[in-house]
């Protein structure tokens, strides 16, 4: 196991205190208020550390890079689902999973594995007016 650096202890301070799955860049900005000199690739590196140590996973969403979030139990499988904003582009976790899938399967199909991302507008940008989707234009 590697030493606890400032800089590590900030990029964990950064994902806890946010409760939601951060960009690398999100990371940064948030943990350069704990360490002021912290560049990106400080960053990259101590994500790559974190995840090869389990305290730190990868959420992977579809046609989009990459964001972190604390590992509940290192080493654990991870199920979420999360929900994305389109307006301002974060991810937060959501609670539960619906299950039942084989409802909505087809005949003689068998899931082995689903994921959920719901997308919309976040409470933040939803209560602002006339500001909508930024994919708008590519979704019509």
């Amino acid at each position: 196991m590697e030493r606890m650096t400032r800089q590590r202890g900030a990029v964990i301070d950064a994902l806890r205190e946010a409760g939601r799955p951060l960009s690398p860049a999100e990371i940064l900005a948030a943990a350069q208020h704990q360490v002021p000199s912290l560049g990106l690739a400080t960053v990259y590196r101590n994500i790559r550390a974190l995840v090869e140590g389990e305290q730190v996973h990868a959420v992977e969403l579809p046609g989009q890079p990459d964001r972190y979030e604390l590992s509940e139990v290192p080493g654990a499988a991870t199920h979420r689902h999360y929900f994305q904003c389109l307006s301002c582009d974060r991810v937060f976790p959501l609670e539960g999973c619906p299950g039942h899938l084989e409802e909505i399967t087809p005949p003689g199909f068998e899931v082995e594995h689903h994921e959920l991302t719901l997308l919309g507008r976040c409470p933040d940008c939803a209560s602002k007016p006339g500001k909508r989707r930024k994919a708008a234009a590519r979704d019509h």
